[in-house]
């Protein structure tokens, strides 16, 4: 069901923690509020970041594939995520049915920071990515 937009009160304000430069609303917004699915697999990797971002444990779980996804998530508090760069994507178009993203996430946690540097698997069922593991940078 879609919600208005007059209606809907974004959890979060401004340009979207993706870095698209637009206004998260219409961007990885209105993929969390479930008017849209993502059609490549680096979009949903972009809105997963930026789930994170705001803390949406439900999108995340339901963008998650049932064969990996854990039973709830918890977010830690002292988690900051700054930035995210897009390092490199394989397939992943809205014609294929895998793909995998390489990405590097900046963040800040407990005043230090740190990078989290990971190559994402995803699968596409019917019409629908989702991501299914990662292999995280030593």
């Amino acid at each position: 069901m879609s919600i208005p937009e007059a209606a809907y009160s974004a959890p979060y304000e401004g340009n979207c923690p993706c870095l698209s430069g637009e206004a998260y609303v219409h961007c990885c917004g209105r993929f969390h509020r479930g008017d849209a699915e993502a059609p490549t697999a680096e979009q949903l990797m972009r809105s997963r970041y930026s789930a994170f971002v705001v803390q949406d444990a439900g999108y995340l779980l339901r963008t998650w594939h049932p064969d990996t996804r854990p039973a709830e998530l918890e977010f830690d508090s002292g988690m900051q995520w700054r930035r995210l760069d897009i390092l490199s994507t394989s397939r992943g178009g809205p014609l294929d049915s895998e793909g995998t993203v390489e990405f590097a996430a900046h963040y800040r946690h407990e005043g230090e920071r740190g990078l989290h540097r990971e190559t994402s698997r995803f699968v596409r069922v019917d019409r629908r990515w989702y991501y299914v593991d990662g292999v995280v940078a030593g």
